[in-house]
């Protein structure tokens, strides 16, 4: 068993002595003449090697006795992405920890979720993070109470129950054992912001490509629920007994230092919600990816390689919620985007619940509505056909009774499986559902008549069978190339001259 990061020992020295953001949160530099550990990004003048140690992950060091650097935080480095995402035993079971599964249920519980014994995702975790997965468990809800102890001005019993300690005791005594040293005492040190909105700092890994991500959901974004403009993206949600609006933009730099952040402002999050509705966040907006090792896999092909020497900062756009995703991906079928959203406002409109007056005032007006709502609901009149329609409760029903969902338990695989037993589901939907609602890095919808067209270059259509074949040498990262591909496909449409065919309209094709 070994505590050393995947990556080479030259390679991190290299990092930590260049400040290289590309490596934030991929490893964790420890000091042992302080007891401190850093990220490789940190503006601290750099310790002599002899008394530097490597980490995996934050665990690690911390179960290593270390305790974070006040300076460059180690709670904002983005998550490992090639350790958080996809089908890899070790990704799945860290998603199911960052969605809450240790919080309320145990270690052997969490290691059937991911069809392992208890004793092998143990050694599993210690073997590749160097610490163990409660241990994985704790740091998370420390390091995110250490954020909100420094960014807000929450009270520290507020910030206890949102990290996820059922107690004050509790949270006072696991913190002053890890960091030796009181919440309170950390915010009299680090002086909490003045009471207003709750703005969190999110981080990730450059490059980033804020501005191609604003597009995606612009070109989709629906009236009343969503706002998108050339900074910003706003939406209202769910709050259980409430509403809940937040807003995305990129976190203000000063002049000559980038800060590889987006900030999130959030009003009337319900009570306990906060951790959650970070990672939906990071998410939705793909903050863990890692384009390094990203681009040492699609580079190699060389209709995707110039691609990716353009637009390096492409990331997977999700959703807010899996079930609206679904829902939009029915009506999507083989319809323009545009219609799409069309049709997808109208049905949001007629079944979605009213906001109260002050998201009202902010340019909103309804909810997505539910699976609850849809199972039954009156769909004449939207423009869906009836096959669509019947497909969309469907959905509804098999979301509600628990036959599908956007957990991460299985594999790719198991997914596309359950999803296309229902009926109006097909592939390319199902795999569609994948990438935009678990932000899935592999899927693959090989039936998308762009895709197929984008991947050649010249104009000419690629069969799905030669494509999936192609496209093999892209795991497990074959969602950024969708993505390139989507996205080089609609530059070509939009300087296409209006007397030319473009690729428009037919990005879907659904087997249903």
């Amino acid at each position: 068993m070994s505590n050393a990061p995947a990556l080479a020992p030259d390679v991190c020295e290299r990092a930590r002595l260049s400040r290289d953001a590309r490596f934030d949160g991929l490893f964790f530099t420890a000091v042992r003449s302080t007891g401190i550990y850093c990220r490789p990004v940190c503006p601290a003048p750099p310790p002599k090697p002899r008394n530097v140690d490597y980490y995996p992950s934050a665990a690690a060091a911390e179960s290593a006795g270390f305790r974070p650097c006040l300076r460059c935080r180690p709670e904002l480095a983005p998550g490992a992405g090639s350790w958080r995402r996809g089908d890899d035993t070790l990704a799945r079971a860290l998603q199911l920890i960052d969605e809450g599964a240790l919080a309320d249920a145990s270690l052997a519980t969490l290691a059937a979720r991911v069809q392992l014994g208890e004793r092998q995702l143990r050694r599993l975790f210690v073997d590749r993070l160097g610490a163990a997965p409660v241990a994985v468990h704790t740091t998370r809800r420390l390091l995110f109470a250490k954020q909100l102890l420094t960014e807000t001005a929450l009270p520290v019993t507020t910030i206890a129950m949102e990290s996820g300690f059922g107690s004050l005791r509790r949270f006072n005594a696991a913190f002053r054992d890890a960091y030796d040293l009181a919440p309170r005492d950390l915010r009299r040190e680090l002086p909490g912001v003045s009471a207003g909105p709750l703005v969190l700092r999110l981080g990730y890994r450059p490059p980033y490509d804020f501005a191609a991500m604003l597009e995606f959901f612009a070109g989709r974004a629906l009236p009343g629920i969503e706002q998108v403009d050339a900074h910003s993206y706003a939406r209202v949600f769910d709050a259980g007994d409430g509403m809940g609006r937040l807003r995305i933009s990129q976190w203000p730099a000063p002049a000559r230092a980038p800060v590889h952040a987006l900030r999130l402002e959030l009003h009337g999050a319900p009570a306990g919600s906060l951790l959650a509705i970070v990672q939906r966040v990071r998410r939705m907006f793909d903050l863990d990816a890692d384009p390094r090792a990203i681009t040492a896999v699609l580079a190699n092909d060389a209709r995707l390689a110039p691609l990716l020497a353009a637009r390096p900062g492409l990331r997977i756009p999700s959703g807010w919620d899996g079930f609206e995703i679904a829902v939009r991906a029915v009506i999507g079928q083989q319809v323009s985007v545009a219609a799409a959203r069309t049709i997808t406002t109208r049905l949001a409109m007629r079944h979605g619940r009213p906001v109260p007056m002050e998201s009202a005032a902010a340019g909103f007006a309804h909810l997505f509505p539910d699976a609850a709502t849809l199972a039954g609901a009156d769909l004449d009149g939207l423009g869906l056909t009836g096959a669509r329609a019947t497909a969309v409760r469907a959905v509804a029903t098999a979301v509600l009774d628990g036959r599908v969902g956007f957990s991460v338990d299985g594999t790719l695989e198991d997914f596309i499986s359950r999803w296309t037993m229902l009926p109006g589901i097909g592939p390319w939907t199902a795999q569609y559902i994948a990438l935009r609602a678990l932000g899935h890095p592999d899927a693959f919808p090989a039936g998308d008549l762009v895709l197929q067209r984008a991947v050649t270059g010249d104009g000419s259509r690629l069969a799905e069978a030669a494509l999936r074949a192609r496209a093999d040498a892209w795991r497990p990262w074959r969602a950024y190339a969708v993505i390139q591909l989507w996205r080089a496909a609609s530059d070509t449409s939009a300087a296409t001259p209006p007397s030319l065919p473009a690729v428009r309209g037919a990005r879907r094709r659904s087997a249903a």
